[in-house]
């Protein structure tokens, strides 16, 4: 292992290819909103549903998922606290 694999390991990110893996799993819409965020973060939800083109129920969908695979965190979003912005744990 690589000393940058194994700070990644001890930061709790995950690796290129447990990315990948996890990733491959989810449905096209997780992918594609991992994708945006990959380009563009932190996002809304409706920042993404206006940059994916997908509805606000499908990213709603898409983000659960990410979710629970923990592939995306959120937090409170500092311009607006009552929004949450959503980021890749990568």
């Amino acid at each position: 292992m690589s000393a940058t694999t194994d700070q990644a390991q001890a930061d709790g990110a995950l690796s290129q290819t447990e990315y990948r893996d996890r990733l491959r799993e989810l449905p096209p819409s997780a992918k594609l909103v991992a994708k945006v965020l990959e380009s563009d973060s932190p996002l809304s939800q409706g920042q993404l549903a206006d940059e994916s083109l997908l509805p606000d129920r499908t990213v709603r969908y898409a983000l659960n998922r990410l979710e629970d695979v923990e592939l995306v965190g959120s937090r409170y979003s500092f311009h607006d606290a009552r929004k949450q912005v959503y980021f890749l744990n990568t």
